[in-house]
């Protein structure tokens, strides 16, 4: 299992187009920019909330919680945050070091969507 686990994370994509797929989250919320920033905000407070659950959790904790935020990645266009959410729920019960570096990856991902999303909400 931790070798599958290595070879997923090892997988990710250097460098992806964009931490939201824009297009997405214009389906997602209809064309309606009140929502898209509404929808927006609330996925930035939740990631962080889910992240830093996910950094004291145990094996159970970690799984479930990367299991929502990866539903919550998905429907924003958050593909990047995603598929780290995807490996961090499959390597929960892995080696801590395993667990450890999904984290750190999963991350590294919502803090490049947070980022992108600051942009978006200071621009409109």
């Amino acid at each position: 299992m931790a070798q599958l686990a290595s070879k997923i994370i090892d997988q990710e994509p250097a460098a992806p187009a964009s931490a939201i797929d824009r297009r997405q989250l214009a389906r997602m919320t209809f064309g309606d920019r009140s929502l898209e920033r509404e929808v927006l905000q609330l996925f930035d407070r939740q990631a962080a909330i889910l992240l830093e659950r996910m950094r004291s959790g145990d094996a159970a904790a970690i799984g479930s919680l990367a299991h929502t935020l990866k539903g919550s990645a998905a429907g924003i266009g958050a593909q990047r945050v995603a598929r780290a959410a995807d490996v961090a729920e499959f390597t929960a019960g892995a080696s801590a070091a395993e667990c450890s570096r999904a984290l750190d990856r999963l991350a590294q991902a919502v803090d490049e969507a947070r980022a992108l999303i600051a942009e978006l909400l200071s621009a409109s």
